[in-house]
C-alpha cells in the first residue's frame, strides 16, 4: 500500500501511461488496426483466427503477442528487478524503448507489419519495467487491471474500510493519462499519421535523460569501514 509516493514515480507513471496511449491509438488507427499496449483483446482475436482457420490472421496477431512478450523478457534481462528503486537500469531501458519506437515509425512508413512487432515489444518492455512500488502493482500500457483494482479501493471506502487513498490517485492519474495519450495519438494521426509516434518518442527519451540525471546525482554508498587490526595499530 502506498503512504507516499516520490516524484519521480508520479511523473514517470504519468508520462508513460500517456506515451502509450499515444503509441496504442496510432497502432490501431494505421493499417494493422492492432493494439499494441496490451494482449488481452488481441489473444481474443487470435483464438477467433484459430476458430476459423485464418492462417495469415494467426501469424500476424501470434506475432505481435510474441513481440509484447519478447518486450517484457528484455525488460527482466535489462532491468532484472521486480520493485522501483532509483539507481538502477531502468534510463537505459527507456533508450531501448525509444529505438524500438522509431524503428516502428520507419517501418509502418513503409507499410512493414514488423513496424507493429518493433511497438509491441516496445510496449512490452514499458509494461514490464514499471513493475510494483509498495505492494502497489504499477502498469502503465494499458487499463484493465488498474481499472479492476481502483474498483475494488473505491468499494472498500463506500463499506467504509480504510484505504489508500495516494495508490487510488495515482492509478487514476495513469488512467486519465492513458486515455489523453490515446486522444492526443488519435489527433495527431489524422493529421501526421505515423509521425504521431515522435510525441512518445521524445517523451521516452526525455523520460530516460531526467531518470539518468536524477540517479546520476544520487549520493554514493558508503563503504562500510575496515575494523582496525592489532597489527594495524
Amino acid at each position: 500500500m502506498i503512504t507516499r509516493l516520490p516524484k519521480w514515480i508520479f511523473w514517470g507513471g504519468a508520462v508513460l501511461a500517456f506515451s502509450a496511449g499515444c503509441v496504442n491509438t496510432a497502432a490501431l488507427m494505421g493499417f494493422t488496426n492492432l493494439s499494441v499496449s496490451h494482449v488481452t483483446g488481441n489473444v481474443s482475436l487470435f483464438a477467433a483466427a484459430v476458430a476459423h482457420f485464418d492462417g495469415r490472421s494467426i501469424l500476424y496477431i501470434g506475432a505481435s503477442l510474441l513481440s509484447f512478450l519478447a518486450g517484457a523478457i528484455l525488460s527482466g534481462f535489462v532491468i532484472g528487478h521486480k520493485t522501483l528503486k532509483l539507481g538502477r537500469s531502468y534510463g537505459r531501458a527507456l533508450y531501448i524503448e525509444a529505438g524500438l519506437l522509431l524503428i516502428s515509425y520507419f517501418l509502418y512508413q513503409q507499410h512493414d507489419y514488423l513496424g507493429q512487432l518493433a511497438a509491441a515489444m516496445a510496449c512490452g518492455l514499458q509494461n514490464a519495467m514499471v513493475a510494483t512500488y509498495s505492494g502497489a502493482v504499477i502498469r502503465t500500457t494499458h487499463l484493465t487491471g488498474l481499472t479492476s483494482d481502483m474498483g475494488a479501493t473505491i468499494g472498500n471506502w463506500l463499506a467504509g474500510r480504510p484505504i489508500s487513498k495516494p495508490t487510488l490517485g495515482f492509478q487514476a492519474i495513469i488512467w486519465y493519462c492513458f486515455c489523453g495519450g490515446g486522444a492526443v495519438g488519435a489527433f495527431l494521426y489524422a493529421r501526421v499519421g505515423y509521425g504521431a509516434l515522435f510525441v512518445p518518442i521524445a517523451i521516452v527519451l526525455t523520460a530516460a535523460f531526467f531518470y539518468n540525471y536524477a540517479s546520476e546525482r544520487l549520493p554514493e554508498k558508503r563503504q562500510p569501514r575496515r575494523k582496525r587490526r592489532p597489527s594495524d595499530r
